[in-house]
């Protein structure tokens, strides 16, 4: 039997590393084996040749270092190429689809990194003379200016560094809306649907609400009866993920945000999906108070490996004389920061305090103003319809061959369940590994919780019909083989993987978080 490998050539049964022997190196072929770095010590072979200093006094007393510091002695050339081969064992999306999601699993042009290096942006520091970096607040300015356009908001938050901190923004301000009508320890309720992303009842958690939460119907969305249920004075707000974790829109969204305004309540929208519906729905129209953005995910800035992120938040004129300091004005002598609770009283506006410590991320702002200029309106609107279009070609071409929890067409993600899978002996997590061997990051699993075994896919608007078509290839390829009993290529795999199946609950319990010269074998790394 044979098929077709990532980059499109036939491969025989058995290819791609299966040998039955093992090569002095470790290598296959162009794999290269790669210690770590520490591993590489040769003292001695460095880069550069230091001369003791003269005269030198310790001045740290009992904390003066007694032994080496620990860093390895290596040559330039071998850490090059120590950090070289590291890189070629990284799944990254300039190597192929990362069905993971848009949290920069998608493509980031590269005039957005052009922009964000140019002099004045790039090399800008946050204590600079605000007379001195008029271009960088003119640029925050417009930034802003288009995030309210977008959303259909009269204000936002800049400073917030990501989606929960954006989150923690929204939900500190409508608790100064609330102890400002003197309701703050009368509304102590959280509202979270099953289907939110889980950092909105560990924000509301944070905050100290209690999180009461609403369960899904049968087709993955909100059950607006038992919504209604819950709903009294001690409510504080909703948090509602829309698109939701199902990749579905709420199709009650208006109805549920009039009920939380009559109830008295404000309505708080986690804004992560908002790239399935830019440009075509203004969430300011459907009723909702405050709503972060991922600038790292609809405006395309790096986010993978932990950051930087971005995560604006829009507010609602009820909302918005609460909005953290600082932010950015503009008058007859240009731009300027606005600072301080005086200054922002002055303005008739009653902030909740800081979220950090300076104003925000000027290489993020950059990155998503680049996007914005570059797409345009219509292109912004673009974005979203082919992010849904490549979704639903995903799940049309799946459904008969994977099993799709709900009925429909979804928005931007589409969602599986483990049910094709009944019966095989083949988890979720399996079949996630046998894609590592066809040459795919595997998808988002086991999540959300609302949809047992889950695989949620997201293609982002950046993948072409021939890749998406190589991918659901070899999905269908996957599914057929599990069901044709072939459980051994499952459960043992990633087999052509640098490194094989990893004991992850041993890991998880008994982590290696530092490397040692020995490392004990029943630890896992």
């Amino acid at each position: 039997m044979s098929g077709m490998n990532n980059q499109g050539r036939p491969t025989a049964a058995g290819e791609a590393g299966s040998s039955d022997f093992e090569t002095f190196t470790g290598n296959k072929g162009l794999r290269l084996e790669e210690p770590l770095i520490f591993e590489l010590d040769n003292p001695g072979a460095t880069g550069v040749d230091l001369d003791e200093p003269e005269g030198y006094e310790p001045k740290l007393g009992a904390f003066e270092r007694k032994a080496r510091i620990g860093l390895p002695g290596m040559s330039e050339p071998d850490v090059m190429r120590h950090y070289v081969r590291l890189s070629r064992k990284n799944y990254s999306i300039d190597a192929g689809l990362y069905p993971l999601g848009s949290c920069t699993m998608k493509h980031n042009p590269r005039l957005n990194e052009k922009m964000a290096r140019l002099p004045g942006f790039a090399d800008v520091h946050p204590l600079q003379p605000q007379k001195t970096v008029q271009g960088a607040l003119e640029l925050m300015d417009t930034l802003a200016h288009w995030l309210k356009e977008l959303t259909g908001m009269p204000a936002v938050a800049m400073s917030p560094k990501a989606g929960a901190h954006g989150e923690l923004c929204g939900m500190m301000a409508i608790r100064a809306a609330l102890v400002a009508r003197g309701e703050g320890d009368k509304r102590t309720r959280i509202l979270v649907p099953e289907s939110a992303h889980g950092t909105n009842p560990a924000t509301a958690a944070l905050l100290q609400y209690k999180v009461d939460a609403i369960p899904a119907t049968a087709d993955g969305r909100v059950d607006l009866a038992a919504f209604k249920a819950k709903l009294g004075p001690d409510v504080a707000a909703i948090m509602l993920t829309n698109p939701n974790t199902c990749g579905l829109f709420e199709r009650d969204i208006m109805e549920i945000a009039d009920a939380v305004h009559e109830a008295g309540a404000y309505f708080y929208c986690d804004g992560a999906n908002f790239n399935a519906i830019v440009g075509r729905v203004r969430p300011g129209d459907l009723g909702v108070d405050a709503m972060h953005i991922n600038l790292h995910k609809t405006f395309s800035t790096p986010h993978g490996g932990g950051g930087p992120g971005a995560g604006p938040v829009v507010l609602s004129e009820a909302l918005a004389p609460f909005a953290p300091l600082p932010y950015v004005v503009h008058g007859a002598d240009g731009f300027r920061l606005v600072e301080t609770a005086g200054e922002a009283k002055a303005d008739g506006s009653h902030p909740f305090g800081r979220m950090v410590a300076f104003h925000g991320q000027m290489g993020m702002f950059v990155r998503a103003m680049a996007y914005m200029m570059s797409h345009g309106s219509d292109g912004l609107r673009q974005v979203a319809e082919d992010a849904v279009l490549n979704a639903n070609y995903i799940l049309a071409s799946l459904k008969d061959h994977l099993s799709a929890p709900f009925e429909g067409p979804c928005m931007h993600e589409a969602l599986f369940d483990d049910r094709f899978l009944k019966g095989t002996g083949v988890e979720t997590l399996d079949f996630a590994k046998a894609m590592i061997d066809e040459g795919y990051h595997p998808m988002t699993m086991y999540f959300p919780l609302v949809v047992h075994g889950a695989l949620l896919i997201e293609p982002t608007e950046t993948e072409s019909k021939h890749t998406l078509d190589q991918f659901i290839g070899t999905l269908k390829h996957l599914a057929q083989a599990a069901k044709g009993n072939d459980k051994s290529r499952f459960t043992g795999a990633p087999h052509f993987a640098p490194r094989h199946r990893l004991d992850e609950t041993l890991a998880a319990r008994n982590p290696v978080l530092r490397w040692q010269a020995e490392t004990p074998k029943q630890a896992a790394e």
